[in-house]
């Protein structure tokens, strides 16, 4: 199969690699460009874990291929952190003891911070709607709500 070669931008920085037609975004991220927080936890696009921001909406980057990250903007969880300094909802979720097996971490992360970029004080019913594509088996989601709550409201200087 032909390489096709897609030139984007990862995390504020360009990026470039060659992939399949058939090949996923997920892949070419953690297989091609060595970022692996994103994780594959179902392939099908229902368990959140593979969660990346692309032009700005929240993806399953499982359903998306590489080939169409040609000149778009993303973000990854590798990008959360400034160096360092972690984001506050990182430095929340281990405050708040809102993680575990660390498989669907990374996609909920990407999604809350999408979320409190749209909406900074939403409720926990909008929280809660917004990180339903998130499937978590190990945590539970009270500890991950009060977790992206208490970052939230750092956030907004409360």
């Amino acid at each position: 199969m032909k390489a096709i070669p897609v030139s984007t931008t990862i995390n504020g920085d360009p990026h470039e690699f060659l992939c399949t037609a058939d090949e996923t975004l997920l892949d070419a991220l953690r297989n091609r460009l060595g970022l692996t927080g994103a994780k594959e936890g179902c392939g099908t696009g229902d368990c959140g874990a593979c969660s990346v921001m692309l032009n700005g909406r929240l993806v399953c980057s499982c359903l998306v291929l590489g080939a169409e990250a040609e000149g778009a903007e993303i973000a990854t969880i590798e990008g959360m952190a400034d160096g360092d300094d972690l984001h506050p909802l990182q430095r929340h979720f281990i405050d708040h003891a809102a993680l575990q097996c660390g498989i669907c971490t990374p996609g909920i992360l990407v999604a809350a911070k999408a979320l409190l970029e749209k909406n900074p004080e939403p409720s926990d019913e909008e929280l809660r709607y917004w990180l339903a594509g998130n499937l978590c088996r190990c945590t539970g989601y009270d500890k991950i709500i009060r977790a992206v709550q208490s970052a939230a409201a750092e956030m907004r200087g409360a």
